[in-house]
């Protein structure tokens, strides 16, 4: 599968924005989606993952009530809509898929990544 994200950019604190990953290939919703970003200096972490038919979610405690991942799988799509952002919101987001969702696995296993958009809170 490959992955092109899209809708980074500048925002002031306060604000949002909707990130947006397309997927190729006919086994879209075959795949766990996830957003995973990484700061400067900083590990890359998962900030949101959504299973296969869209019913359960996770988020990482950093973002829950701000942020919503959702996946349309007619489109091959998943979304990440991003409120309330925060200049620690900053970071390269990263569109990932994989054909399970393992927690004990740094990467949660989620193999296939995309190129990155960055997102630029200002304070």
């Amino acid at each position: 599968v490959q992955l092109q994200a899209s809708g980074g950019g500048l925002v002031q604190a306060g604000g949002s924005l909707r990130l947006s990953c397309a997927a190729s290939g006919h086994t879209f919703s075959s795949y766990v989606m996830g957003w995973f970003r990484q700061a400067p200096g900083k590990e890359r972490d998962l900030v949101a993952a959504i299973l296969w038919s869209g019913g359960i979610t996770y988020y990482a405690d950093s973002v829950k009530g701000r942020f919503t991942i959702s996946r349309d799988n007619a489109k091959n799509t998943v979304d990440l809509q991003m409120n309330s952002l925060k200049p620690d919101d900053t970071a390269v987001y990263y569109c990932a898929a994989g054909g399970g969702f393992r927690r004990e696995r740094a990467d949660y296993g989620l193999n296939y990544w995309g190129k990155g958009t960055l997102v630029t809170v200002s304070s």
